[in-house]
Protein backbone atom coordinates (compact mmCIF):
# COMPACT_ATOMS: atom_id res chain seq x y z
CA UNK A 1 0.00 0.00 0.00
CA UNK A 2 1.30 3.31 -0.78
CA UNK A 3 0.29 6.86 0.16
CA UNK A 4 0.60 10.23 -1.68
CA UNK A 5 1.80 12.15 1.05
CA UNK A 6 1.87 15.14 -1.46
CA UNK A 7 -1.65 15.06 -1.88
CA UNK A 8 -2.47 14.29 1.77
CA UNK A 9 -0.62 17.58 2.67
CA UNK A 10 -2.67 19.55 -0.05
CA UNK A 11 -5.72 18.17 1.23
CA UNK A 12 -4.77 19.10 5.17
CA UNK A 13 -3.71 22.16 4.49
CA UNK A 14 -6.65 23.19 1.95
CA UNK A 15 -8.78 22.19 5.11
CA UNK A 16 -7.18 24.48 7.73
CA UNK A 17 -6.65 27.37 5.36
CA UNK A 18 -10.58 26.88 4.93
CA UNK A 19 -11.60 26.56 8.38
CA UNK A 20 -9.57 29.25 9.65
CA UNK A 21 -10.95 31.91 7.02
CA UNK A 22 -14.72 30.70 7.85
CA UNK A 23 -13.89 31.44 11.30
CA UNK A 24 -12.41 34.32 10.36
CA UNK A 25 -15.28 35.56 8.37
CA UNK A 26 -18.17 34.25 10.77
CA UNK A 27 -16.17 36.38 13.20
CA UNK A 28 -16.22 39.60 11.75
CA UNK A 29 -20.19 38.88 10.69
CA UNK A 30 -20.53 38.74 14.83
CA UNK A 31 -18.76 41.91 14.86
CA UNK A 32 -20.81 43.40 12.36
CA UNK A 33 -23.72 42.34 14.47
CA UNK A 34 -22.26 44.16 17.91
CA UNK A 35 -21.44 47.28 15.59
CA UNK A 36 -25.59 47.24 14.56
CA UNK A 37 -26.41 46.38 17.90
CA UNK A 38 -24.43 48.98 19.58
CA UNK A 39 -25.23 52.08 17.17
CA UNK A 40 -29.09 51.18 17.60
CA UNK A 41 -28.95 51.07 21.44
CA UNK A 42 -26.21 53.91 22.06
CA UNK A 43 -27.70 56.63 19.48
CA UNK A 44 -31.57 55.72 18.13
CA UNK A 45 -32.42 59.34 17.77
CA UNK A 46 -29.38 61.65 18.37
CA UNK A 47 -28.63 62.22 14.94
CA UNK A 48 -25.43 62.40 15.28
CA UNK A 49 -24.34 59.45 12.77
CA UNK A 50 -25.15 56.20 14.42
CA UNK A 51 -27.60 55.28 11.48
CA UNK A 52 -24.84 54.87 8.74
CA UNK A 53 -22.93 52.34 11.15
CA UNK A 54 -25.83 50.79 12.05
CA UNK A 55 -26.73 50.02 8.44
CA UNK A 56 -22.90 49.66 7.95
CA UNK A 57 -22.66 46.89 10.53
CA UNK A 58 -25.80 45.44 9.47
CA UNK A 59 -24.38 44.85 5.89
CA UNK A 60 -21.14 43.61 7.19
CA UNK A 61 -23.24 40.86 9.10
CA UNK A 62 -25.47 39.64 6.59
CA UNK A 63 -22.79 39.24 3.99
CA UNK A 64 -20.44 37.57 6.35
CA UNK A 65 -23.21 35.18 6.89
CA UNK A 66 -24.31 34.40 3.81
CA UNK A 67 -20.52 33.82 2.65
CA UNK A 68 -20.64 31.32 5.86
CA UNK A 69 -23.84 29.56 4.71
CA UNK A 70 -22.44 29.40 0.92
CA UNK A 71 -19.28 27.52 2.52
CA UNK A 72 -21.09 25.73 4.06
CA UNK A 73 -24.03 24.37 1.17
CA UNK A 74 -20.79 23.84 -1.04
CA UNK A 75 -18.98 21.69 1.25
CA UNK A 76 -22.45 19.52 1.58
CA UNK A 77 -23.02 19.69 -2.25
CA UNK A 78 -18.97 18.27 -2.47
CA UNK A 79 -19.82 15.48 0.32
CA UNK A 80 -23.86 13.81 -0.96
CA UNK A 81 -22.98 12.31 -4.31
CA UNK A 82 -26.85 12.55 -5.01
CA UNK A 83 -26.21 16.41 -6.16
CA UNK A 84 -23.64 15.52 -8.62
Amino acid sequence: MSLDWTALGQVAAVSIGVTVAVVVVFALGILGLARFEGARAGGGGGGGGGGGTSAVGLAQAGLCFVACAAVVVYGIYLIVPQFH
